[in-house]
């Protein structure tokens, strides 16, 4: 299980939204809690320390998320190395590895991301040049809560307003 010490919200305001949440460390696991306002942004979300060293999970095909997501559609991003000594690390916003689920109205939904699955975007853009993912060098995790889902697409049962989300736990899948 990875340990979910130190991680930070990260909210549109970055890019002049005006949603707003906390993240934090309970006995249940991190949660993530705020207000989400679609206009001018449209996302909050709450993210893992940079990892150094990088994590490696190259001895797993997967991770599994444990979450309470009250019925959302959330997105978990994951950032690694990139192989093209750092160039995308330039790219505005970074390449991120993005899966889309949705969460069970009630009760602790089990999701299961399968890195060959994950899909590239920059800012819930698609990437258009070749990239590939790297589990042995994972730099840090994100779950985000958007009106953007898979990258270039709306998130289809996106509702801006209270949220309340959390992420129990995150094990690697063998």
């Amino acid at each position: 299980m990875y340990h979910l010490r130190g991680w930070t919200a990260l909210n549109d305001s970055i890019m002049g939204g005006s949603s707003y949440s906390e993240c934090y460390l309970t006995p249940e696991g991190i949660r993530l809690e705020g207000f989400l306002i679609e206009e001018g942004g449209g996302f909050v979300s709450c993210r893992s320390p940079l990892f150094n060293p990088t994590l490696d999970l190259s001895k797993y095909k997967g991770i599994q998320l444990n979450i309470d997501g009250k019925g959302l559609t959330l997105k978990f991003a994951i950032a690694c190395m990139d192989g093209m000594f750092g160039l995308t690390d330039f790219l505005s916003g970074g390449l991120r590895w993005i899966s889309e689920f949705s969460t069970e109205t009630s009760g602790t939904t089990s999701h299961n991301i399968y890195f060959d699955d994950l899909e590239a975007s920059v800012r819930a853009k698609p990437v258009s040049f070749p990239v590939s993912f790297s589990s042995s060098k994972i730099t840090q995790f994100q779950l985000l809560y958007s009106k953007f889902g898979k990258p270039g697409k709306l998130n289809p049962k996106f509702q801006p307003g209270k949220i309340n989300i959390i992420l129990r736990s995150i094990y690697g899948l063998f």
